[in-house]
């Protein structure tokens, strides 16, 4: 390891920077921690600065086109990739400056990149299986724009010696929110919904975490195909609260596979993307339903999902005390009335990040200063029992 990493693992405290950018691009998480500890013991962490920068909107409309397959050539995705490590570092920067500090204090910057594609399922290919994962935003440019050591694209590693890549949160929520007598669910609602299990009292290898399916990401998309030019997203829930879920069409939706394959199991825009709102339109048209009530029933879609991930994996082996509720849909208030429903049912208490002293924005981006504050100094970053990978690795590229 180079004086960088070195001097990274051996500085206590030391600061490290974290970007974030989710499936519903909304924008770029940037958060800045401190980290206390050493090699032989878990992190301390404290959050100084964050910072949102939502995309300029022409760059997420070319960014949401390179979902489609058919779209993404490689011009487009290499001149993306180098763009959003531009974008990425002035957003680094920007939260540098806003905490008070300069470049030189930060000893690495870790970037999970944009999304375009997951493929997490192994399928034959040439007389071999393969799977794949593509995230966008160059670490290069981000450490040449910097000056500070970059850890990206870290999902491959993990896939590498079979893992799905995701998800990546969970090892960071072992080390900062495991408690010895209470058992938790950490659930994020970004585009996609996952959710960690940390039992109470437990080791890495009792950890395990999925995604649950959509949780922005179809409330997202059929607002803006019900109301365009006008909405992105159901603010506040107003549309939801408006309008009555169907059940007839809840029912149909809750027929996707999805919901009850097997663990480990990660997901995406390639499932729950702009043909699943296409077809799903059609079927609410074909009901004749308003737009509210197509809205109302998206959204309890996604609580329903949650409980049922609880009631389908979890509650027999750990049936916990808690849920801990992040990410943007936390702030859904119809929503989050939903899942307190769906949740009651089995007497779990649901709880924001806010409301035990967290940032639910910086979450994410917070995980990622951490993954690669173990990265720089070569320590393994995964939660093999979590992705199905074989055995720990450590995940990301590191740009100098």
């Amino acid at each position: 390891m180079g004086t960088k990493g070195e001097k990274a693992e051996l500085r206590c405290p030391r600061y490290a920077v974290g970007l974030m950018s989710g499936t519903s691009v909304d924008g770029i998480d940037a958060a800045v921690v401190e980290i206390n500890g050493n090699r032989e013991e878990p992190p301390g962490v404290r959050l100084v600065a964050f910072e949102n920068s939502p995309y300029p909107a022409g760059v997420r409309e070319d960014i949401f086109a390179l979902f489609d397959p058919c779209n993404a050539t490689v011009d487009r995705v290499g001149k993306m990739n180098v763009l959003l490590g531009e974008l990425y570092a002035e957003a680094a920067l920007s939260v540098i400056g806003k905490a008070g500090l300069s470049a030189e204090d930060v000893s690495v910057i870790g970037s999970h990149g944009q999304t375009i594609y997951h493929a997490p399922s192994m399928e034959p290919y040439h007389g071999r299986n393969v799977h794949y994962t593509v995230q966008i935003g160059e670490g290069a440019v981000i450490a040449a724009r910097t000056g500070i050591p970059c850890v990206s694209d870290f999902r491959p590693a993990d896939m590498a010696v079979g893992g799905q890549g995701a998800p990546l949160v969970p090892f960071t929520e072992y080390l900062l929110y495991r408690e010895e007598h209470r058992t938790l669910l950490l659930q994020n609602i970004g585009g996609i919904g996952n959710m960690t299990v940390i039992p109470a009292g437990c080791s890495p290898g009792e950890v395990y975490a999925f995604d649950t399916g959509p949780g922005n990401m179809i409330i997202d998309g059929v607002v803006e195909r019900l109301y365009p030019g006008q909405l992105t997203m159901d603010i506040g829930g107003a549309i939801a609260r408006s309008g009555t879920a169907d059940p007839r069409l809840l029912g149909r939706l809750q027929q996707e596979a999805y919901y009850s394959q097997p663990l480990p199991k990660s997901t995406g825009r390639e499932l729950f993307g702009s043909s699943y709102i296409d077809k799903l339109l059609h079927d609410a048209e074909a009901l004749g339903m308003q737009a509210e009530d197509i809205v109302a029933t998206v959204t309890m879609l996604t609580a329903w999902s949650i409980g049922d991930a609880y009631r389908r994996y979890v509650m027999a082996g750990h049936p916990a005390d808690a849920m801990i509720v992040g990410g943007g849909g936390s702030y859904n208030p119809v929503l989050m009335e939903w899942i307190r429903k769906e949740m009651a049912k089995e007497g779990v208490q649901v709880l924001t990040q806010e409301a035990i002293g967290h940032n639910s924005d910086a979450k994410e981006a917070v995980a990622f200063a951490v993954l690669a504050d173990y990265a720089i100094t070569n320590r393994p970053n995964n939660l093999p029992h979590v992705t199905g990978a074989s055995r720990p690795v450590v995940m990301g590229k590191i740009s100098y």
